[in-house]
């Protein structure tokens, strides 16, 4: 298929690249020329505008970090004459996927809310979690290229807020468990227990998530944090979830604490860090430090 892919960052790059390997012809378009370029080295094409990428393919992807930047390419990708599916693999949210659903039924163009969940690791291997929604003839049409860069592929029914809703619950879940689990860790290691044992223990028992099965052993345990989503993104995450909750009425009581604890690290300079770094905030008042370097 000749597609186009419009955000080629440090989940976009691994999208770009395997579309590319399997096949399929890729325009490619983003503000940054690095970005550009990683992917034109593997053969990709660049477009000079949004517009002008949607003005020569009939499926557009978009994999964007923020709501508001979303809703602006949106409205460029409109001006194209030949799109005619937009899939959102970003993390819009509900109320902005609605907006741009609107604006694009006025052209038209079917979207289809796709964010997806497992980081950059999982980009890379194409093992990630696809929640789409949208109208179903898009789903199919677009199906086989989901499944080039996920591993499970969920679709949610024809309203493409649903998926969007499914990955901020996701992604708040995953945030309040992962500052728990660093909390509980750190509580540890200073009682004298041994970090690499207490996850073991932990990854066998009842206590595991995937911040602790993955993002604690991958990123901490040897002090690395290498970056693979923002603290900041992770905040945009979990503060969409409770806007959205607070929309239909629903109470949150234990997930805004996992906000506010992501607003500090944010006050303190960790906004462009990896969302675990904030752990360092963690041992710094506990005195005590979880993990260590190889050397």
């Amino acid at each position: 298929m000749k597609i186009g892919l419009i955000g080629v960052g440090n989940i976009g790059v691994h999208f770009g690249t395997r579309l590319l390997g399997a096949g399929h012809e890729l325009l490619v378009y983003d503000r940054s020329a690095e970005a550009r370029e990683r992917l034109v080295a593997k053969g990709a094409i660049v477009a000079a505008s949004a517009a002008e990428l949607a003005s020569q393919v009939e499926t557009v992807l978009l994999c964007l970090p923020m709501p508001g930047i979303v809703a602006d390419v949106a409205a460029e990708v409109a001006e194209g004459s030949a799109v005619r599916i937009v899939v959102d693999l970003s993390t819009t949210g509900p109320s902005a996927t609605r907006e741009v659903d609107s604006l694009l039924r006025r052209r038209n163009i079917a979207l289809l809310g796709a964010p997806v969940s497992g980081g950059t690791a999982n980009a890379e291997k194409g093992t990630l979690a696809v929640m789409a929604a949208g109208p179903e003839a898009a789903f199919h049409a677009v199906e086989p290229l989901l499944r080039v860069i996920g591993k499970n592929i969920f679709y949610l029914g024809d309203d493409p807020t649903l998926g969007q809703t499914l990955k901020i619950i996701n992604n708040t879940l995953y945030a309040t468990s992962m500052i728990a689990s660093c909390e509980a860790l750190v509580y540890g290691v200073k009682a004298g227990l041994d970090a690499r044992t207490m996850l073991d223990v932990i990854n066998a028992s009842s206590g595991r998530s995937f911040a602790t099965l993955e993002r604690i052993p991958q990123c901490v345990l040897d002090r690395s944090f290498p970056l693979r989503f923002t603290t900041a993104l992770l905040h945009k995450d979990v503060k969409m979830c409770l806007d959205e909750a607070e929309k239909l009425g629903v109470p949150m009581q234990v997930n805004p604490a996992a906000r506010q604890f992501l607003a500090f690290a944010i006050s303190q300079g960790d906004g462009d860090k990896d969302n675990v770094y904030p752990i360092r905030h963690i041992e710094q008042w506990a005195g005590a430090q979880f993990g260590a370097r190889p050397d």
